[in-house]
């Protein structure tokens, strides 16, 4: 089924914040949020991830467990699973042709994000999950997802300046938003946030009664391992588990997504140690620090859209040049970005002197002009051995690996990065 066509319509409406449409339309399907249990996660960066630790690990314990995350790289199924499963296109066009049904033609539209979201629901209704942990797709307070009363439990991963020209200018705006998504009563699990953004989530908190379990991240140990402490009424309680996922920001991720469960196993859910190891051990997340190769070259691929995640990869860079076995004299970027990003940030973060940095444009979004960014890039980073722009990936990917000696990185968009999954 052509999912790209039943979606098209919607296209037009963008990014349009509010809950009046979603309540609208979940009504008007019989309201399947309702049955649905949930894990609500935002944050600025690493919920994508910590979704993915959660959903494994459930699955692993042997509950039916459903998956929503956003943005997808290569296809629309990858948004919705079941059981670490992608949703078969076939079932997602007939819940997009229920969605559409439902639709009032004399209401204002639903986005094209408030209708996948819809069919989310319904196809956790339909089968009846034990948990499904759902992502916030921006924000949170004013979120589609948001429209669940009392959650098992909410996450806020991390805080950072990112969307700001929806979320607001200051980090405490962008807090406010996010913790939207905390309802009475519920735990809410917190990553490291500034102290600003710190304070506002607590105080929501405390207003709502909702029990904040902060979190420090795990420690790395040999082999790929790595072990969280968890603190418990009879003192301390080590976990150890495998770190399959890629930078030391998945030592945080991981710890978040380990003291969730550690939450669920005190309210008498089964999940066995053996579980959280099969389950981090099995953990597929596409386009976040992850090796590949193009025409047998190894590349690493990363999103990198915001000047957090641009510190999380360039010190995993780092890390990877100091360890490597063969003398990488430089770093070749492989780069481009969405119009609304902080360009002059993130390049300040990655960039250093005998860097090499090729230009493209994000393909079907609205991409910063490639020329701008390298004059940017060349003001920012005289030291620049190349500074170059392409009119496509493929010659911009060919010109990098005629280095032999560097390290070639795609980021700057994860746009950018499933377009390169789904062409490559």
């Amino acid at each position: 089924m052509d999912i790209d066509y039943l979606l098209q319509q919607y296209k037009r409406f963008g990014v349009h914040l509010g809950l009046e449409r979603i309540y609208k339309l979940l009504v008007n399907l019989g309201n399947p949020h309702h049955q649905v249990p949930i894990i609500h996660v935002t944050g600025t960066n690493g919920k994508g991830s910590v979704c993915a630790y959660l959903s494994s690990v459930f699955t692993q314990a042997g509950y039916r467990t459903g998956r929503y995350t956003s943005p997808h790289l290569i296809d629309y199924t990858e948004l919705i699973c079941l059981n670490e499963q992608q949703i078969d296109s076939e079932e997602l066009g007939n819940l997009l042709i229920q969605v559409q049904e439902a639709i009032d033609p004399q209401e204002e539209s639903p986005t094209q994000f408030e209708v996948l979201t819809a069919a989310a629901w319904l196809y956790f209704a339909q089968q009846k999950v034990d948990v499904a942990v759902v992502e916030v797709g921006l924000g949170g307070r004013l979120d589609a997802t948001n429209v669940c009363a009392k959650p098992l439990a909410t996450v806020i991963t991390s805080i950072s300046r990112d969307h700001w020209q929806r979320l607001g200018s200051t980090i405490s705006a962008i807090a406010t938003e996010k913790a939207g998504i905390l309802k009475a009563g519920c735990p809410a699990i917190i990553g490291q946030l500034p102290e600003e953004a710190e304070l506002v989530v607590c105080d929501r908190g405390l207003k709502l009664q909702c029990p904040i379990i902060k979190t420090q991240p795990a420690r790395e140990i040999d082999n790929g391992w790595a072990v969280v402490d968890i603190q418990k009424k009879e003192g301390t309680k080590s976990i150890k588990y495998p770190l399959q996922l890629q930078g030391e920001i998945q030592l945080t991720n991981s710890a978040l997504a380990i003291a969730v469960l550690e939450i669920f196993r005190q309210q008498g859910w089964q999940i066995s140690e053996e579980a959280i190891v099969d389950g981090m051990a099995k953990i597929k997340w596409l386009g976040r620090m992850q090796w590949t190769t193009w025409n047998n070259h190894k590349l690493l691929l990363d999103g990198a859209h915001n000047p957090a995640s641009a510190l999380a990869l360039r010190n995993y860079v780092d890390k990877v040049v100091a360890q490597s076995s063969q003398q990488l004299s430089s770093i070749t970027w492989v780069m481009g970005m969405l119009s609304t990003k902080e360009h002059d940030e993130i390049f300040k973060i990655l960039l250093r002197e005998n860097d090499t940095l090729h230009l493209v444009s994000v393909p079907n979004h609205s991409s910063a002009v490639p020329s701008e960014l390298a004059k940017l890039a060349k003001e920012i980073c005289p030291g620049l051995i190349v500074c170059n722009t392409y009119s496509d990936l493929s010659s911009a990917l060919s010109t990098a690996f005629s280095k032999s000696d560097s390290l070639v990185v795609l980021c700057g968009s994860l746009y950018l990065v499933g377009s390169f999954l789904r062409s490559f």
